[in-house]
């Protein structure tokens, strides 16, 4: 038997702020705006993770509270694997899209993936990860923020 999760998280974008998603930094002249480093595709990573396992979401387990603006997110998916190993998980697999009209991932996916396969203890072709656009539709095709949306399986641990 195995079990899915989905997460989903969204920042606005603003000034003085690096551009961090899945751990990579990104060149761009904004950030994302929210707790620690604002990295949206880490966070909805762990909702899909915690949801899977059914342990609530990223606020009952890494409360924003506790995060110390800047902060870099990577290793809170290896916060959560511990939390998913204790109720009696672990990771099949993890796919997400991140969803910003500017700038332009595609030459960061590869970093990303390697980031988010290091914190999750998985083999690389066990995380997938994709960009697009909403050609102008909605606050991210405004380039007033970024979302991420995941999808996460586990598999008893035997």
């Amino acid at each position: 038997m195995s079990r899915l999760g989905i997460g989903y998280d969204a920042h606005p974008l603003v000034e003085g702020r690096a551009l961090v998603l899945g751990g990579v930094h990104v060149l761009h002249d904004y950030g994302l705006e929210g707790h620690s480093d604002g990295d949206a595709l880490t966070h909805a990573l762990i909702d899909a993770l915690l949801g899977a396992a059914a342990l609530g979401d990223i606020g009952s387990h890494l409360p924003a509270s506790e995060a110390a603006e800047g902060a870099s997110s990577i290793a809170k998916p290896e916060r959560t694997a511990s939390l998913v190993r204790a109720a009696g998980w672990r990771a099949g697999n993890v796919a997400a899209t991140i969803v910003a009209q500017h700038p332009r991932l595609a030459q960061h996916i590869v970093a990303m993936r390697t980031a988010i396969s290091a914190a999750l203890q998985l083999p690389l072709d066990d995380v997938s990860v994709k960009a697009t656009t909403e050609d102008g539709l909605g606050f991210t095709g405004r380039g007033d923020g970024i979302a991420a949306m995941a999808v996460a399986s586990l598999e008893p641990i035997t």
